[in-house]
Order: C-alpha cells, then sequence, then structure tokens
C-alpha cells in the first residue's frame, strides 16, 4: 500500500501525474477529505478521484480531477461526472446542470475561467481506458453542454 495521504483539496497536477487515481479513506480518525493513491490498473473508480488531461471541443487538452465515473453505468457518469478543471494552479470545479450553483458555475463560467467561447470548451471528452480494467466503451465519457436528457430531482435520487 503506498502511504501518500492527502487532502482532495490539495490535489495539485503533479500529484496526478505521480499517481492517476487516488482513493477516499473515509477514516474519521483522519477526515471525511483524506485520500491516497492507488496502484493500476483498477476494477472500479467507485469512492476515487482520478487526475488527468481531458480533450476540449477545440482539440486542446487541460488537467482536469473527477469522480463520480461509473465504469458500469455510462448514464449515472452522464449525470453525476463530477469534474473540476485545472487553469495557472487553480481549479474550476463544473456545476452539473442538477446542481444549486449551476446558474455561477455551469459551462459559460467554465469557459471564462478558460478564456474560451463555451462551444470551444464544450464537449469535453473523458477518458479513464488507461487506468481500469473493463469494457473500453464504457470507460470514456462525453460531458456536454446541455444534456441530452434532463432528470428530475426523484429520477437522479433513484440512480443513487
Amino acid at each position: 500500500m503506498i502511504e501518500n495521504i492527502k487532502s482532495v483539496d490539495s490535489l495539485t497536477v503533479a500529484d496526478f501525474q505521480a499517481h492517476p487515481v487516488w482513493e477516499f479513506l473515509n477514516e474519521d480518525e483522519i477526515g471525511e477529505m483524506m485520500i491516497q493513491p492507488v496502484e493500476l490498473p483498477v476494477e472500479t473508480l467507485d469512492n476515487r478521484v482520478v487526475g488527468d488531461q481531458v480533450r476540449l471541443a477545440n482539440g486542446s487538452r487541460v488537467w482536469a480531477s473527477f469522480g463520480n465515473f461509473d465504469v458500469r453505468d455510462p448514464r449515472a457518469t452522464e449525470h453525476f461526472l463530477d469534474i473540476s478543471i485545472e487553469r495557472g494552479g487553480e481549479w474550476f470545479h463544473l456545476a452539473r446542470y442538477h446542481d444549486v450553483d449551476f446558474p455561477e458555475e455551469g459551462p459559460e463560467a467554465l469557459a471564462r475561467f478558460l478564456g474560451l467561447h463555451v462551444d470551444d470548451v464544450f464537449p469535453i471528452t473523458v477518458d479513464v481506458r488507461r487506468y481500469v480494467r473493463g469494457d473500453p466503451a464504457l470507460l470514456t465519457a462525453i460531458v456536454l453542454k446541455e444534456p441530452q436528457e434532463r432528470l428530475t430531482d426523484a429520477e437522479l435520487i433513484a440512480m443513487r
């Protein structure tokens, strides 16, 4: 076991370059937000954060951290993928359509953070095939500016 414990909020691009996949420890004594890197490849990304470059619509690659990538259910990933994008040492957390801060932290705000037009950012392609054993068709995800399907609160809760 690797003994490199950090707070999820303190991860940097350098941390992700050294260890792309981190797992929450969920130990009350050290705190809920503490994580440590895991050995690769993994079977699941449950309870884990991945850091890697993602591809923007304009073809450029930027560093991102993401969680809630379900390697068995692409629909769950589509609705719940939690993604933050790095620029100049700062991270921007993208709010999804069902998040309360979506109007202030949604796709348009991410585009402003990156200094790009929203259509140069979205769709964002996320690919975890290098890190996860499984069906390659389930190990990529697309983050759209507007979801193809908007679920109700009840439907979102039922998917969790």
